[in-house]
């Protein structure tokens, strides 16, 4: 069985390593101890990765769509060009590119900082305004 120290959890959750750790003396997944470090086993983590998940939408405003695999983020890069734009995403761990129409990009008011959902279905990547 696979486990993970609060850091390797704290990136796989998508949160700063205080807030992993603040979790866990809270009682909101179980670890143990391996000397010094803090482990989670791996089923323990997964559990709670998807009621993590669960949470995120209850009270927020969603956007209704088909498309289920979304990934909340911050804009770290907008290129536009004449016509194409491409931006860029910070989500947890994950970069994620997408290339849209300049004009898209001007309607969304898409920069630097702002916050942005990316939703992947099938090999399209779509970003809405969070």
């Amino acid at each position: 069985m696979e486990s993970y120290t609060i850091g390797q959890a704290a990136r796989l959750l998508g949160v700063s390593v205080d807030t992993a750790r603040r979790w866990a003396d809270a009682e909101r997944f179980p670890t143990r101890r391996e000397g010094a470090r803090r482990m989670v086993d791996g089923p323990d983590l997964a559990a709670f990765c998807v009621e993590v998940a669960q949470e995120g939408g209850e009270g927020e405003d969603l956007p209704y769509t088909s498309a289920r695999n979304a990934f909340p983020g911050i804009v770290t890069a907008v290129k536009l060009g004449i016509v194409d734009a491409q931006v860029e995403i910070q989500a947890g761990p994950h970069r994620i590119v997408s290339l849209l129409t300049r004009e898209a990009v001007e309607e969304l008011g898409f920069e630097v900082g702002a916050r942005a959902v990316a939703r992947v279905k099938s090999t399209s990547v779509f970003i809405d305004r969070a």
